[in-house]
């Protein structure tokens, strides 16, 4: 298909071949689930999916290239060692230049090595999914036709999320919100001495929690940078620093499900399902609640003696640092009027969630303040914020051409295995991704609805890719894992609280 596709230049200026399974110009991309079904009555799973691979083999196409995307996220952390690596031997080679009175010009002369910089953003895994969105246009465009790929890219994605997340991210980050967070949950803190392992505690339990009222993505970023801040700077072990990031990631994911409009989800099928605010905190919100309490508590028992030699001998240690300038090293106060504006723009982000250009134009407005009052504020940092938007745009392009299927899946299994098979799903796609599809099939009981989200938020600590605010939290954390954040061991840290959240929501009434 793809050599014919080549050798027909009509095709991929995108003129109909009306070949037999050759759809006409304009015709629908993805093909709708509806329009197979028809065919598919009594049919058992695999035959359904070879259907569906028969009626449009780019189906096929396009999960490949979206399983090549999930294993280079599995090996992102070596190649971000083999780029260390290459900066490494590129300095020593001018060292040596260097020493020798040689000019520094030439081939592999030059003061950044080109080898080691392309092998970083390969290996960033904020745009891994983003780079693997180059093969997927290359093969719609050859499949189907460049317009077909250019529609699909314009009109066929819904980059509202990601862009969203761009924007809460820059917002949460700023230096008055943090510090409002931090003052407010150090109070907590106070209550156990304002040590490491009360800031530990408080972190993991309250601010997840807060991803309900604010959204997952500004609970994600602030939990971060206070963790960063207050936990991961006195240097624990690699077993607590990943079991602190599990934690993290898992209880972002169910901690946003006390409301229907702030974890997303429980967004894409709450307006749906009617599901409104006491369903969710009858449902989900109590039993997330529950959850979050019992992990924290297990992993501080585990790791309770590590816990409080924290900061014990050395109160600032250096090995992780905190750049110069960053909130986190300015004591000077900030005026209330000041934490005020920048609270209302994070309230006006998330009351406009759902319309770009509302939230973009206050976006543009907050960005102004903060120059009007730069002595009050740090620079607003938007290299992670638009990592994270193009990781989850470039999922979101991938994920959608899933559907065809992940929906019948979802619909050939009962409640419980229904509620499984969402967390395993979960860890290789969007959370949101999974819930949306299952909003899609017909005929779903209440107790299947239930299963499919209370799957897709358990599931959510599972990997990097599983949540939506994840992202955002490995980009803030990073630095504090030498050599990146390795997937198994993120996995085998988020899995006892995954274990523990879905007995919660499976047994609790």
């Amino acid at each position: 298909m793809l050599v014919c596709a080549w050798l027909n230049p009509a095709q991929l200026l995108g003129a109909s071949t009306g070949s037999g399974q050759g759809k006409a110009e304009g015709s629908a991309f993805p093909v709708p689930i509806e329009s197979y079904v028809a065919e598919e009555k009594n049919a058992t799973l695999g035959e359904i999916l070879r259907h569906r691979v028969e009626v449009e083999p780019f189906n096929a196409v396009a999960t490949l290239i979206f399983f090549c995307a999930i294993l280079h996220t599995f090996l992102s952390p070596r190649i971000q060692r083999w780029a260390h690596h290459a900066k490494e031997q590129h300095e020593e080679r001018l060292r040596r230049h260097r020493a020798q009175d040689k000019p520094a010009a030439g081939p592999g002369k030059e003061p950044v090595s080109f080898k080691a910089e392309v092998l970083h953003f390969v290996g960033e895994i904020e745009a891994i999914f983003g780079i693997w969105v180059i093969p997927l246009i290359a093969a719609i465009a050859l499949m189907e036709s460049w317009h077909t790929a250019e529609e699909y890219l314009s009109h066929g994605v819904n980059y509202t999320e990601p862009i969203f997340v761009v924007v809460i991210m820059a917002v949460a980050a700023s230096r008055p919100v943090v510090r409002l967070s931090e003052n407010m949950l150090g109070k907590i803190a106070s209550l156990g001495g304002g040590s490491p392992a009360a800031w530990w505690l408080t972190i993991l339990t309250v601010g997840p929690v807060l991803g309900s009222f604010i959204t997952e993505p500004a609970a994600m970023t602030i939990s971060a940078l206070l963790l960063l801040e207050n936990f991961y700077r006195f240097n624990p072990s690699a077993r607590l620093r990943y079991a602190t990031l599990g934690l993290l990631f898992v209880n972002v994911s169910v901690g946003g499900t006390l409301t229907h409009f702030a974890a997303p989800p429980v967004l894409m099928v709450a307006g749906k399902w009617g599901w409104g605010l006491g369903f969710m905190m009858s449902e989900f919100g109590w039993k997330a609640v529950l959850g979050i309490l019992v992990a924290n508590f297990l992993y501080f028992a585990v790791f309770r003696g590590e816990l409080r030699r924290l900061g014990a001998t050395n109160g600032h240690p250096d090995e992780i640092e905190i750049e110069e300038g960053h909130w986190a090293n300015r004591r000077d106060r900030i005026p209330g009027w000041i934490t005020a504006v920048h609270v209302l723009a994070l309230f006006w982000t998330v009351f406009t969630a759902h319309y770009t250009a509302l939230y973009l134009g206050g976006f543009l407005v907050f960005i102004a303040f903060t120059q009007a009052t730069s002595h009050h504020q740090n620079p607003i940092q938007l290299r992670g914020p638009i990592l994270v938007g193009f990781f989850l745009a470039g999922l979101v392009i991938h994920g959608t051409l899933q559907q065809w299927w992940i929906a019948p899946l979802l619909s050939s299994l009962s409640a419980l295995p229904l509620m499984l098979g969402s967390v395993v799903l979960t860890a290789f796609n969007d959370n949101a991704a999974i819930t949306y599809l299952a909003s899609l099939v017909p005929g779903f009981s209440p107790e299947m609805k239930y299963a499919v989200v209370a799957g897709a938020v358990t599931g959510g600590g599972l990997t990097v890719i599983a949540n939506a605010p994840n992202p955002a939290g490995q980009s803030i954390l990073a630095r504090c894992f030498p050599g990146g954040i390795l997937p198994l061991n993120l996995f085998l840290a988020a899995l006892v609280p995954t274990i523990i959240m879905g007995l919660a929501f499976l047994l609790l009434p």
